[in-house]
């Protein structure tokens, strides 16, 4: 099974949205939980988005199982990290949207890319709720969980004082500045966007955002520092 085979499903795209809306990898049995099916049937179906390259596999040890298998490592299932866009036909929106920033005057090139990549973030959030939060703790995962549910996967790594580290699987811009390094901007604009709509009283002028891993094949890392004006 490929990929287009598997998002063609209906039944195996709900099973992948299910796990694209969590930040953790989950197993068979929460999915079966989720959608009343039979945790053969939720296991047959994480297998094959596995097959298709769209999940990848793993285990761990979860503590209060009962049953069958308590004991062992539970298999578990997690978003692959997807570094282009499904669509069928191709449509090329990334090489457009390229040529498009090239377009842009190089003095000012990068300052325009992060103010419209906080607009960008303006209307992502036109869809979902994002209430400001006090720390930087609940603002990522206010920010990440606001990801999720608009069908993307994010989950916060690592959490401090001042900053907040979000690892991505399927960042939103992730295509596009694979295919122009230079736009890397747009998608820090729209990173720093969404977390200043989800913390109280900071503006995108006082978020810095760095981004790590984008030409790579794993996962995106998206690091969030803020100065809180005094």
């Amino acid at each position: 099974m490929d990929w287009l085979e598997a998002v063609g499903d209906r039944e195996l795209r709900n099973a992948l949205s299910f796990v694209l809306g969590h930040p953790r990898p989950v197993t068979a049995d929460d999915l079966a939980a989720s959608d009343g099916t039979h945790r053969n049937v939720a296991r047959s179906r994480l297998e094959r988005l596995a097959d298709a390259g769209l999940l990848t596999r793993g285990s761990e040890r979860r503590s209060g199982r009962a049953g069958p298998g308590a004991g062992r490592p539970a298999k578990t299932y997690a978003v692959a990290p997807h570094v282009g866009s499904i669509e069928f036909p191709q449509r090329r929106y990334e090489k457009l949207l390229g040529l498009l920033v090239d377009s842009l005057p190089a003095r000012a090139r990068a300052e325009r890319l992060r103010a419209l990549g906080v607009a960008f973030a303006d209307e992502l959030l036109r869809a979902v709720r994002l209430r400001p939060a006090k720390t930087i703790a609940a603002g990522a995962e206010g920010v990440c969980a606001a990801v999720r549910e608009l069908g993307f996967h994010a989950a916060v790594a690592e959490v401090g004082d001042d900053f907040a580290v979000i690892e991505t699987a399927t960042c939103p811009l992730r295509p596009l500045v694979r295919e122009r390094e230079g736009v890397v901007e747009l998608d820090r604009g729209m990173w720093t966007g969404l977390a200043a709509h989800a913390l109280d009283g900071v503006r995108p002028a006082s978020i810095a955002c760095d981004t790590q891993a984008c030409h790579g094949d794993g996962a995106c890392r998206v690091t969030l520092t803020v100065a809180r004006d005094n």
